[in-house]
C-alpha cells in the first residue's frame, strides 16, 4: 500500500477503515457518513448531531452524518486511530436507534454509550467530567487490526500554539488531548526483517523469521 502521507489519501484510507468496521462490528448497518480530518478542539474525533452534508445522487439529494478524526490526533498508532473511529461509530448507531448516550452539552457519556462501545470491542473508562468515554482498543481489537494489516498514517498536523474557536459542534469524541503533537507509545509492537524489509505487527514481545530470508526480524523503535 503506498504511505500514508497525503491528506486525500488519509480521507480514503479512513473511509476504507468505516466499511470495514462497520460490516464487521455492526453488520453493515450503519449509515455511510461524510469523513473529515479537521482540527477538533479538545478531543480526538467527533460526530454531529444532524445530517450537516447533502450528497447529491442523480437527482435525488441524501443527508449525512459528519465524522471528523482530529487532524492533530493523526500520529497515534493506528489501533488508536481505530478505537476514535469506532468510538464515533457508536454514536452513529446510538443516533440511527434514537438512544440518549450523552448529556451536558453532548459531552458527558453515559452508561448506554459504554455498554455499546464494550460490545465492539472497546475498552472504556470514566472520567468525572465526561463520563464513559475514555477509549482503548481490546486486545480482540488489538488481534483484528493486526489481521487486516492496518498501517499507521504518516502525517498530522502540528496544533501546538494554534488558537481555536468555537466548539466541535457534535458530540464529544473518545477523550481530551491539550493540543499539540501527540505520539504515544503504540499498543503492538512492529518487526521488521533486515534483509528483505519484510515487516509484521505482534501484540506481545515474540521471537519471530521472516518466511522468504530466514533471517531474524528485528523489534522496531
Amino acid at each position: 500500500m503506498k504511505e500514508l502521507v497525503k491528506n486525500s489519501r488519509v480521507t480514503g484510507y479512513l473511509e476504507r477503515l468505516y466499511r470495514d468496521l462497520n460490516v464487521d462490528f455492526f453488520g453493515g448497518e450503519l449509515e455511510e457518513c461524510v469523513i473529515t480530518v479537521q482540527s477538533t478542539k479538545g478531543a480526538y474525533g467527533h460526530v454531529t448531531c444532524g445530517k450537516v452534508w447533502t450528497v447529491q445522487k442523480g437527482s435525488d439529494e441524501i443527508n449525512r452524518y459528519e465524522l471528523n478524526i482530529g487532524a492533530g490526533t493523526l500520529s497515534r498508532p493506528i489501533e488508536d486511530v481505530v478505537a476514535t473511529m469506532l468510538h464515533e461509530m457508536v454514536h452513529i448507531y446510538n443516533l440511527m436507534h434514537d438512544i440518549q448516550d450523552t448529556s451536558r452539552g453532548n459531552t458527558y457519556h453515559n452508561k448506554r454509550f459504554r455498554e455499546k462501545a464494550e460490545s465492539v470491542g472497546l475498552v472504556i473508562g470514566y472520567d468525572p467530567r465526561i463520563g464513559w468515554s475514555i477509549t482503548s482498543p481490546s486486545e480482540a481489537l488489538l488481534e483484528y487490526i493486526i489481521d487486516k494489516s492496518w498501517s499507521d498514517i504518516l502525517i498530522n498536523r502540528n496544533e501546538g500554539g494554534i488558537s481555536f474557536g468555537g466548539s466541535a459542534g457534535g458530540r464529544s469524541g473518545s477523550g481530551n488531548f491539550g493540543g499539540g503533537k501527540i505520539k504515544k507509545p503504540s499498543s503492538t509492537r512492529k518487526y521488521k526483517c533486515p534483509c528483505c524489509g519484510n515487516s509484521v505487527r505482534a501484540t506481545k514481545s515474540v521471537n519471530i523469521i521472516c518466511g522468504d530470508c530466514l533471517e531474524n526480524m528485528v523489534l522496531q523503535d
